[in-house]
């Protein structure tokens, strides 16, 4: 299964157990208080989905690897490429 498959099956579960929830299509009673909650549920999980993405992106960029055997290669292939531009008349 696909990530996406996960993550859109994940979405619907949690979307039908809202959508049951808060027009109580199975008759439960829920108290008015449990009501207020669960009806801007998915606001509150939208901004923690949001919050947990930033986290996460935040930290692989603190701990993302220089790679400086490969950044000194990269730097010979361009100077390389502009030795063979010169020749082909190009002008840097």
């Amino acid at each position: 299964m696909t990530k996406l498959a996960e993550w859109l099956l994940g979405l619907t579960i949690l979307g039908a157990a809202w959508f049951t929830l808060t027009f109580d299509l199975l008759g439960l009673k829920i108290p008015a208080l449990y009501q207020q909650v669960i009806w801007p549920l998915p606001v509150y999980l939208l901004v923690a989905f949001g919050c947990y993405s930033l986290a996460t992106v935040g930290y692989r960029v603190a701990t993302f690897n220089d790679c400086e055997s490969a950044a000194r290669e990269l730097q010979h292939q361009i100077k390389e490429a502009k030795k063979d531009l010169t020749t082909k008349g190009f002008k840097f």
